[in-house]
């Protein structure tokens, strides 16, 4: 790669956003300085969050286009924002990339990033760019702002409480799995099957939940909330913990993505493990009073999305529970992705 870091920074973000669409945003100082400078609202509270993307472990030559690898990079991280009922608004990108990488990759990459960021109304305003020794490394961050005191958190659910979900799961493990199974470089997916190419948009292209995040918000309705990116097993572990309370998931509530039952006939697999466990379908899974949950059906019809309920919560000594069909109940561990644990 015959390019030096700034030439390659200006190389990648020149000219994607104007000056003018800078100063809608709010942006004071953007790339181009030490620093960015930005505004927030008046009465928000800034929320912050950062994922990194590593080329071997997030995303290999048979998973993950050029374009897809830095959507799926903003998405994660605008999926965070969400969570909490913000408004994401602010994007910074740090890069890392080996001494012999292709520039028109990376470039797509960048491409990848900004279809995401203009999605959702974001204004990527800085970041880093610097070598590594192998492989390629990406960190997002992104900055979003929620009313001050009104962010939603983990930590507010009640026993008795409905447990729900704002979308179909199991999609993003089940087009993974197709496309491990099926071994072809990215670069020559070409026409995938119908049913095949959902399932593999869904791991590939995530759409974060940032409308309903911000109208859970809204309603004052919401008393837990959580995106799904290690599972829908772990996320709940997540909110039972911060809640002390437990959850009773009922396996014939939950929502299964389209042809997420035939894709498992196909592959020998089990579909509920995608669903628990596949992790990365960027829903929302989250609690509200029982009596409230008519309110936030109704709200959400009006504005074409979908809210599940899937469970109940229950005392702190239940943990977090499967219901089967045939109404055995079975403990639900909490495990999914984890870095540092042995092989």
């Amino acid at each position: 790669m015959e390019q030096d870091e700034f030439s390659l920074i200006r190389l990648l973000t020149a000219g994607r956003e104007s000056e003018e669409e800078l100063r809608t945003r709010g942006v004071v100082t953007g790339i181009g300085d030490d620093a960015a400078v930005a505004a927030l609202s008046p009465g928000m509270q800034l929320v912050a969050t950062c994922d990194t993307m590593t080329e071997g472990i997030h995303f290999l030559p048979v998973t993950m286009r050029d374009e897809d690898i830095g959507f799926k990079a903003m998405a994660s991280n605008i999926s965070d924002i969400a969570a909490m009922g913000a408004r994401p608004r602010y994007a910074l990108i740090a890069l890392s990339v080996p001494p012999d990488a292709d520039v028109e990759q990376i470039r797509r990459i960048y491409d990848g990033l900004y279809e995401c960021a203009a999605l959702y109304g974001v204004t990527v305003i800085g970041g880093d760019t610097t070598s590594t020794r192998s492989g390629i490394v990406l960190t997002v961050t992104v900055l979003g702002e929620v009313a001050a005191g009104e962010a939603l958190l983990r930590s507010g659910a009640k026993p008795g409480d409905a447990v729900f979900v704002t979308g179909p799961l199991g999609g993003s493990a089940a087009g993974l799995a197709w496309l491990l199974r099926r071994g072809v470089k990215a670069a020559q997916w070409g026409a995938l099957p119908a049913a095949e190419a959902e399932l593999v948009r869904a791991h590939t292209r995530p759409l974060p939940q940032v409308a309903a995040g911000e109208l859970l918000q809204r309603t004052g309705l919401c008393r837990a909330l959580n995106d799904i990116s290690d599972g829908l097993a772990s996320e709940a572990g997540e909110i039972a913990e911060a809640s002390g309370v437990g959850l009773l998931i009922a396996e014939e509530l939950l929502p299964l993505a389209a042809g997420l039952a035939a894709c498992a006939e196909e592959l020998a697999a089990d579909p509920l493990e995608w669903v628990l466990y596949g992790g990365e379908d960027y829903q929302l899974l989250g609690t509200a009073q029982e009596a409230d949950m008519a309110v936030l059906r109704e709200v959400f019809a009006q504005d074409g999305l979908s809210l599940y309920v899937i469970g109940r919560v229950t005392d702190a000594d239940g943990g977090v529970r499967l219901q089967r069909p045939d109404g055995t109940v079975q403990p639900l561990p909490k495990r999914g992705y984890n870095h540092f644990a042995a092989n």
